[in-house]
């Protein structure tokens, strides 16, 4: 046969096959077949290198393959992975490397990022400093925050770099460090929050606002008083808090409900996505219709006064009753003065009596809900024992609409 240089696919199937015609004759070491076989398999061999994608190495043969060459043992490689027993997880494949293990990898024993993280051309996170089982990993895994993880708790405590990394993502995880040390955020709250599990909560919001679509795309200066006096108008159906998210929807706000975690005590937040497009949350940690308003109204107050070309959270734990931040106080004015105007307030039997009668007198000629003014009436007096007014916040009427 002719024997020449391979340039395409075709030529290459049939030296392929003329290769292996050749070793089924076992030629004799010196025959011109052997001269034959030896020259394909170089030609073969230059056109593979040059057109043939044969994959990355396998990372655990990788390791296993740097173990020879060094002549380590399984003990040796302790000090990349951590412990006796997991080096033996790896090697036996019953656990994936995790990101420490393959920056230590990399670094100790020189294998290329591309082969332990299995992506061409990939790079190895930098490391943050961040102790990242500081997060409340139990919890979000007890909440399925970890999207398509699948493994133990455990193994998401051992993954929790690369697990908080995906879900910082929609932060932006390289800002991680300062999120969490940084005293910039807008925080209210009387007592000290985890800033963990503050910016895992924030990411999870983010995550779930990501996910959903909203009918159309925000304009900015949408939220106003006057916005914010139509959705109030919602509220005197029982059904307003369903109704309300449909019309911040239709505005292009995002509106996701997540229960707060420990040691946040929030009741609500005001953020956005990195396009810009208003997030509003609420923990419903009171489950309350006049709880619900005034919190919704809140967080608009921030996106209407305070969204000014910067995405910076907003935190609220709104038992903190003498906040110590301008920008707070001019969000709870704002608030109540959409929900019941001061000077029709004040002007009210319903402010002087409490009773029942007035106060439903005063809804209608508002076009609110009761509970709206209940809950103003328990806030101004603090007597929060009054049944009267107990009956009339609207307990146990958001959760059933909007989480189950």
């Amino acid at each position: 046969m002719n024997i020449s240089v391979i340039k395409n696919e075709a030529q290459y199937k049939t030296a392929m096959q003329a290769l292996e015609s050749l070793m089924d004759r076992d030629p004799q070491p010196g025959s011109d077949d052997a001269d034959r076989l030896e020259l394909l398999g170089l030609l073969l061999e230059v056109y593979e290198n040059k057109h043939v994608d044969i994959g990355l190495p396998d990372p655990v043969e990788a390791i296993r393959f740097r173990m020879e060459q060094q002549e380590l043992k399984q003990r040796d490689l302790v000090p990349y992975i951590g412990s006796a027993n997991r080096v033996s997880e790896i090697l036996s494949r019953k656990r994936p490397l995790t990101v420490s293990m393959i920056r230590s990898l990399n670094k100790g024993l020189g294998i290329p990022a591309e082969v332990l993280i299995q992506e061409p051309g990939a790079e190895i996170p930098d490391d943050l400093g961040i102790d990242w089982l500081k997060f409340p990993i139990n919890e979000m895994f007890k909440r399925e925050w970890f999207g398509k993880f699948k493994g133990t708790m455990q193994e998401a405590k051992a993954q929790a770099e690369e697990l908080m990394g995906s879900l910082l993502q929609v932060i932006d995880h390289k800002k991680a460090p300062q999120a969490l040390y940084r005293q910039a955020d807008h925080i209210r709250s009387g007592r000290d929050m985890n800033r963990f599990a503050l910016l895992a909560w924030q990411a999870r919001i983010l995550q779930k606002a990501e996910e959903e679509a909203v009918s159309t795309e925000y304009q900015p200066g949408t939220v106003c008083k006057e916005f914010m006096q139509d959705l109030v108008k919602l509220s005197w159906a029982d059904e307003g808090p369903q109704l309300a998210r449909q019309f911040l929807n239709r505005h292009g706000i995002h509106l996701v409900i997540e229960p707060h975690l420990k040691k946040t005590y929030l009741d609500g937040a005001a953020m956005c996505l990195k396009d810009g497009t208003p997030v509003v949350a609420l923990t419903l940690r009171y489950d309350r219709l006049d709880n619900f308003w005034f919190t919704l109204m809140h967080e608009l107050s921030h996106v209407a006064l305070h969204f000014n070309g910067e995405c910076v959270p907003y935190f609220d734990d709104l038992d903190d009753k003498q906040p110590k931040e301008r920008v707070e106080r001019e969000a709870d004015e704002l608030a109540a003065e959409v929900l019941l105007p001061e000077d029709i307030w004040q002007a009210s039997d319903a402010r002087l009596t409490k009773a029942a009668d007035d106060i439903f007198s005063l809804a209608n000629q508002l076009n609110i809900h009761p509970a709206i003014i209940a809950g103003r009436i328990r806030y101004e007096t603090g007597d929060y024992r009054n049944r009267i007014m107990a009956k009339l916040v609207g307990s146990k009427m958001v959760k059933i609409q909007l989480i189950n």
